[in-house]
């Protein structure tokens, strides 16, 4: 019994002293690293600066009335096409009853002298016939027959204004508000009911309807100082728009303002630029945009990623494979970089394999261990 006992022991012993000796053996191999690399490709490379903005009309007219008062009637809606001369609002005027009564007074007072001057000119025009009066007598009251007779007329044309808007040699009454362009409405601000203002030189006025031509759209945006002196006018821009996924205009800058704004710490400068539409596309003013300035293009260029490129003494190499998981260095000469991507114009191909670098510029690999009873180990 104590025989088989000791042969237990000592295996046990044996089995565990093995097993020892293959895990120091695992332990003691030198990892083998196995680099990842990369190809080089041909793709559209663009150095550009973003600007962010809105698609507006370039004239948009604000409609505003000639007179105050309540706005009677809306002849218009929104997103309706009208032409000019076209008949938007009716107002009712509501008169001020101060001037009202001075109005109706001069009338008033301009019929009394009217009717005084109309029975003297009567008198004095058979005189005349009868030659009691001379030429010169009767003409001197033929005068201040007329101009009595256009006092009159000036009250109750200025009497029709206060109370309706209009007089009677005005020809469209100022209660009506017509379309000065032709156009889209965007908007009606006002409701029927609501109290307008005319426009004058002390106040611009209610406005009663925006109209604008919708077949010509330009970008609004702002660009940072960092990149206002890299942009031209004439420059291309590809925008971009939230409401329309996947779909990009052209458009040319037009406009870079002299004058920048603080705009919540920055200092932003306003720039404008045409937009070229499909004649079958349609854009709602507002779109909110964002706009590609294109400063430099190379399309179908040999690239690389930036992170493949190494420096020495400020000469730009990356390295490539010779053998299996053997490099060399190889000098490149850059191209146009977008900060992601950079062309290479001299020094590889698309056939070579380029060890990849991590983030702090070592190389990315994997670590494996020997193959033994405890399998690949990778670190």
């Amino acid at each position: 019994m104590k025989k088989i006992l000791y042969i237990i022991f000592g295996t046990a012993i044996l089995g565990l002293f093995i097993w020892t000796l293959v895990y120091l053996y695992q332990e003691s191999q030198t990892p083998v690293e196995t680099f990842k690399t990369e190809k080089a490709f041909y793709t559209d490379i663009v150095k550009k600066s973003v600007a962010t903005g809105s698609i507006v009309p370039r004239k948009e007219i604000a409609i505003k009335p000639r007179v105050s008062g309540v706005l009677e009637k809306i002849y218009v809606e929104p997103g309706q096409f009208i032409k000019e001369g076209e008949l938007i609002a009716l107002i009712r005027i509501i008169p001020n009853m101060v001037s009202l009564n001075n109005a109706e007074t001069s009338l008033n007072q301009a019929r009394i002298n009217f009717e005084d001057r109309k029975r003297e000119m009567e008198r004095n025009e058979k005189l005349f016939q009868d030659k009691i009066i001379s030429e010169v007598e009767y003409n001197q009251m033929l005068i201040a027959f007329k101009r009595s007779k256009e006092e009159l007329d000036a009250a109750e044309n200025n009497l029709q204004l206060i109370r309706e808007g209009s007089s009677k040699k005005g020809g469209k009454g100022n209660t009506k508000v017509y379309s000065t362009v032709s156009g889209k409405v965007l908007d009606i601000p006002v409701k029927e009911g609501s109290s307008v203002i005319e426009s004058n030189t002390f106040n611009e006025g209610t406005t009663v309807a925006s109209i604008a031509d919708m077949n010509d759209m330009i970008f609004i945006g702002k660009i940072d100082e960092s990149e206002v002196d890299k942009v031209k006018e004439g420059m291309d821009l590809i925008l971009t728009l939230g409401a329309l996924e996947g779909k990009t205009f052209h458009s040319k800058l037009e406009f870079i303002s002299p004058k920048g704004a603080d705009v919540e710490g920055s200092i932003q400068f306003e720039i404008r630029a045409s937009v070229q539409l499909p004649k079958e596309e349609f854009i709602r003013a507002g779109y909110s945009a964002t706009a590609d300035i294109v400063f430099s293009k190379v399309e179908k260029a040999l690239a690389i990623s930036e992170k493949l490129v190494q420096f020495e003494n400020g000469m730009p190499y990356v390295e490539v494979e010779k053998a299996p998981q053997e490099f060399e260095k190889r000098k490149i000469k850059l191209g146009l970089s977008d900060g992601i991507n950079v062309q290479v114009l001299e020094g590889i191909s698309t056939e070579d394999k380029i060890k990849k670098l991590n983030n702090d510029g070592t190389a990315t690999s994997e670590k494996s261990g020997g193959q033994g009873v405890m399998g690949r180990r990778k670190y």
